[in-house]
């Protein structure tokens, strides 16, 4: 038989840490396993939720064998996975004392940034912490998708400068990124007019544009509505 490849051993292990967490998630001999596969996670920009759940499980029950590190990492992991809840998911099994830890407090903080949308906060107190954030790959890209689609929410057509703050590019790098999206993400740019720059024109969606909404009589059959409501006679 042929050597493994690199890939076909990832995808082994991944399964039998998954299969571990499926099977006996409670058994206290797979935390060691479930730590070395938040470390696979970001060295293969991975992601499993539920493997990471687990672990902060059986942290609650041995605190003793916490280890930050492992925590930290996964909190930056959910932080990309918005705006999926993982981060308050996570949150919510990490006592309290930990949750005071200044890696930990750092990230409590970028989170109700993204969540409330002040980018500029986030990108400022991000470049602080670097060295914690560069440590998963994908990170940075991770934010700007998210950053994107809480602006696509609001949106139709979003001042350049405005997109800048907002995923923390500009000048050339600003210019291929959007080059990028025209070719590739249904994107368009437009004048806004003498001396005011170009607006960035989204795709359009139900929730930019209202008038793709259906109204409740076209999404919800009438009767339907009469099971709900029967007539009293």
């Amino acid at each position: 038989m042929g050597r493994e490849t690199p890939k076909e051993q990832q995808q082994q292990v991944s399964f039998t840490v998954e299969e571990l967490v499926a099977v006996n998630p409670y058994n206290p001999d797979i935390l060691p396993d479930l730590e070395n596969y938040v470390n696979e996670q970001v060295s293969s920009q991975t992601y499993s939720l539920d493997a990471n759940l687990c672990l902060l499980r059986h942290y609650q029950f041995e605190p003793e064998r916490m280890s930050i590190q492992i925590v930290v990492r996964i909190l930056v992991k959910a932080l990309m996975a918005l705006p999926a809840p993982d981060f308050n998911l996570c949150l919510f099994l990490i006592p309290e004392r930990v949750q005071m830890e200044e890696q930990i407090k750092m990230l409590i903080v970028l989170s109700h940034y993204l969540e409330t949308a002040r980018f500029h906060q986030f990108w400022d107190e991000a470049a602080k912490n670097r060295s914690i954030l560069e440590v998963v790959p994908g990170f940075e890209q991770a934010i700007q998708a998210y950053a994107i689609h809480v602006l696509s929410l609001t949106y139709q057509k979003v001042p350049r400068p405005v997109l800048a703050e907002a995923i923390n590019v500009e000048g050339l790098v600003l210019d291929k990124f959007l080059e990028f999206h025209v070719a590739n993400s249904g994107w368009a740019l437009e004048a806004a007019g003498p001396g005011r720059g170009h607006l960035v024109v989204l795709p359009t969606t139900e929730f930019n544009h209202p008038e793709l909404k259906k109204n409740v009589s076209e999404s919800v059959p009438l009767e339907h509505v009469a099971r709900l409501f029967p007539i009293l006679g």
